[in-house]
């Protein structure tokens, strides 16, 4: 990471959340203007792995559901947010940050028995992950003791920060931490691909995990900071990559979620966009789409992938 990005997470906590905002729009509004011929749709991103198989029962994609919890406010509106899942028949990955709020015991049990997944998101989430290979070493310990106390199989790191090859440390199926093609991100450097690959590890055992790039721009991105009014390039992206036969893998955070029991706030947005995500890929879509945890995808992924 740059010298500017070390430093702007060191005074992020002490910025107002608007000013905060206000920054993140400033920089958007460039990388538009710079990058709006290739975002959201690449198309090079297209090309399926070699040797691929396609999806199981002969789906045409899969679709992918991932919710970031990043604060105790979006932590109480997880029940909330499954309810909505479940009502649309969808199952999803709540990914909670283990040191920088309380995630009890009873939340992580009563998701999972609803067929929901759980996984680790970064450690504290302060942007400071993987400053040094000897800090992210020792940081890993914690994560790994927070994976094996939550049986969780995946990992996703703050702010969408990613070295692939550290992660070897971690005893993890999966990976969750690139995307595509999002050039808001602070480290906006894209797979190239809207599906699954493997990170084999380094000493050639075939071990390694699976990384699993999100397909669809963040809900933050869309509707906080480039301040869209609909869902329409939502659509837009999840059409081509089911053309193309992809996974659509989507991050949404229920703390940015407005539920209508109070005005919408600077960084938040009204649930219903959600809602009207699911409804377009019911209707649309419907028995067209293999929707599993990001777990299932990668152990599929891995069983009908050959390594190398």
């Amino acid at each position: 990471m740059t010298v500017l990005k070390n430093t702007y997470y060191h005074v992020k906590p002490l910025l107002p959340r608007r000013l905060q905002i206000a920054l993140r729009r400033a920089r958007a509004r460039i990388k538009v203007r710079t990058h709006g011929d290739l975002w959201p749709i690449d198309e090079k991103a297209a090309a399926p792995p070699k040797g691929w198989k396609g999806w199981p029962d002969g789906k045409r994609f899969a679709f992918v559901m991932t919710h970031d919890v990043e604060t105790d406010m979006g932590r109480d509106r997880c029940r909330e947010l499954m309810k909505i899942d479940q009502e649309f028949g969808i199952v999803s990955s709540f990914n909670f940050v283990p040191e920088r709020y309380e995630v009890p015991r009873a939340l992580r049990e009563h998701l999972a028995s609803r067929g929901f997944e759980i996984g680790v998101q970064d450690l504290r989430h302060d942007g400071k992950l993987f400053q040094s290979r000897s800090k992210f070493l020792e940081n890993a310990k914690s994560i790994n003791r927070y994976l094996k106390e939550w049986k969780a199989t995946g990992f996703r790191a703050g702010s969408m920060h990613h070295n692939l090859d550290w992660l070897h440390s971690l005893n993890i199926e999966y990976d969750a931490s690139t995307f595509d093609n999002d050039p808001f991100e602070p480290q906006p450097d894209g797979t190239g691909t809207i599906f699954p690959f493997r990170v084999d590890s380094p000493d050639g055992n075939g071990k390694g995990y699976v990384e699993m790039p999100y397909t669809l721009p963040q809900d933050f991105t869309l509707f906080v900071i480039l301040k869209h009014e609909s869902i329409d390039l939502w659509k837009k992206k999840l059409d081509w990559v089911a053309s193309n036969g992809g996974m659509c893998l989507l991050i949404t955070h229920p703390d940015y979620m407005n539920f209508g029991e109070q005005p919408v706030l600077c960084d938040e947005y009204p649930v219903e966009y959600y809602r009207e995500l699911l409804l377009y890929l019911k209707d649309k879509y419907n028995n067209q789409y293999w929707n599993a945890t990001s777990c299932e995808v990668a152990r599929y992924f891995k069983k009908i992938q050959p390594v190398g």
